[in-house]
């Protein structure tokens, strides 16, 4: 069930929210909203996989019971890690089984000229992310950080939580830990959380979803111009942007609403001046769980440089098989390797005295050649059109099909580009402060969610990319 749908907006969530508010919190506590919203999520997940909710759940009761043995036997270092390493296997094992098995048996056939048979296993949704979340609980509960949550609903609750089970962001068990227990419900936090969903949603259909149709009909044209590979990869990239941060402030929003309070996964990550800031801006939370969880372990930068080199590209080797079982995205991950080893050690004291309209530029190609890797079927079909970007190989600079979807999409590239920028924002802060906004704001949003459910009934064309992860 996508956030984006009628069947979401109209049915799901409102039942959802009616149940969950008309619970009580007896003592003020939120026991009972927690079972609501951990059925409610079982129910979201289970309409477009009802085998794999039973994989989910047996991966959460695993991981609670071998928190709980790691927790009783805390004073015992030896049993403790017994306890956590069979935690990484399990997640990971299952993980591996579901996202890699293909990959890892279409490799030795093709490194030793076999022919093993692939398993053809469908990926189970989210996979990527609630594993990602039991990990971290794991870790942090074995480096003491946390203490262990005994009550298994409140535990699942955690893991499963329907805002953010499908594509993130990445929360952390104690960024949520005070309010599974307790949180404040208020009229202030719900029209929150309800503007930023809706903002979400909004750049979701009316940016995204008109970015991937962009992207589709230039593939399906042929047209092999210069022209006609770069309007491909500005729309690739205005999609997978608008795509994923809409996504997130959806999830957001709908935590606000229900009392808590998720971290931001995106900070306007293409007005960065370097590489090394734009991956401070995308896909936040999952950055700062391999820094915390993988690179700082390594020995971070406090190693010498041959070693800091290898645990930058251990780091983005992961990082980019992470978001896909395929070469291409390894080969994705390492090219931000390199290019982050060259900003540290080669020219990051050049990009920093550079006009910041020059560092922009640097950070948007390298990011563009990025994205023609994490798009590509493969190495040759990213090799064709990299050189169709620069001129070579292209059957012409302009062609007549480029042209006309230029000119067709000029207007929604334009709004993509611009809601790319921190410009909007600061526009409705300023706006804001009007004392007339009061009144026109719920008009607005009322008035954005009206538009975005014409679009959604009249049209079918609904991708989201991170259901890939």
């Amino acid at each position: 069930m996508l956030f984006s749908s009628v069947t979401f907006l109209y049915y799901f969530l409102p039942v959802t929210l009616a149940v969950y508010f008309l619970t009580p919190m007896p003592g003020g506590k939120t026991r009972w909203r927690n079972l609501v919203l951990l059925l409610a999520s079982l129910v979201f997940y289970a309409w477009g996989e009802p085998v794999y909710c039973l994989l989910m759940m047996a991966e959460v009761l695993v991981a609670w019971v071998l928190s709980l043995l790691m927790d009783r036997y805390r004073e015992r270092i030896a049993w403790r890690r017994v306890f956590l390493i069979a935690s990484l296997v399990v997640g990971l094992g299952v993980l591996a089984y579901f996202k890699y098995a293909d990959f890892f048996i279409s490799s030795f056939d093709a490194a030793f000229g076999v022919h093993v048979p692939l398993l053809r296993i469908a990926l189970p949704i989210g996979i990527s992310f609630y594993t990602f979340q039991m990990l971290s609980y794991a870790i942090d509960l074995y480096r003491g950080k946390i203490e262990v949550q005994r009550n298994p609903l409140d535990f699942a609750c955690y893991v499963i939580m329907f805002p953010q089970l499908v594509a993130g962001p990445i929360v952390r068990y104690a960024e949520v830990a005070a309010a599974l227990v307790t949180r404040r419900h208020t009229l202030v936090g719900f029209a929150e959380g309800g503007r930023r969903f809706v903002v979400g949603l909004a750049k979701k259909v009316l940016v995204a979803n008109v970015m991937a149709e962009l992207v589709e009909v230039i593939r399906a044209s042929g047209d092999t111009s210069f022209l006609a590979a770069w309007l491909y990869v500005v729309a690739f990239a205005l999609q997978i942007y608008f795509d994923f941060s809409g996504y997130s402030d959806m999830a957001i929003g709908l935590g606000t609403v229900l009392g808590f309070r998720f971290p931001e996964n995106f900070n306007y990550p293409y007005v960065a001046a370097s590489i090394t800031a734009f991956w401070r801006r995308w896909h936040m939370s999952l950055s700062s769980w391999f820094r915390d969880y993988v690179y700082i372990p390594l020995g971070g930068n406090r190693v010498s440089v041959p070693r800091h080199l290898l645990n930058i590209a251990i780091v983005w080797g992961l990082t980019g098989f992470w978001h896909g079982a395929g070469w291409q995205f390894i080969a994705w991950g390492l090219w931000f390797a390199v290019v982050l080893a060259v900003e540290k050690y080669a020219f990051g004291g050049v990009l920093q005295r550079l006009p910041r309209g020059m560092g922009n530029v640097y950070t948007l190609v390298i990011v563009a050649i990025s994205w023609v890797l994490f798009d590509s079927g493969g190495f040759a079909d990213a090799g064709t059109t990299l050189a169709a970007m620069a001129g070579f190989g292209a059957s012409s600079v302009v062609g007549p099909e480029s042209v006309y979807y230029l000119r067709s999409y000029a207007v929604p590239l334009l709004v993509g580009i611009i809601g790319a920028t921190p410009l909007p924002k600061k526009v409705m802060g300023w706006v804001a402060k009007k004392k007339v906004y009061t009144v026109v704001e719920p008009v607005l949003v009322a008035l954005g969610l009206l538009v975005v459910t014409a679009c959604l009934v009249d049209g079918s064309f609904n991708p989201f990319i991170y259901f890939r992860f």
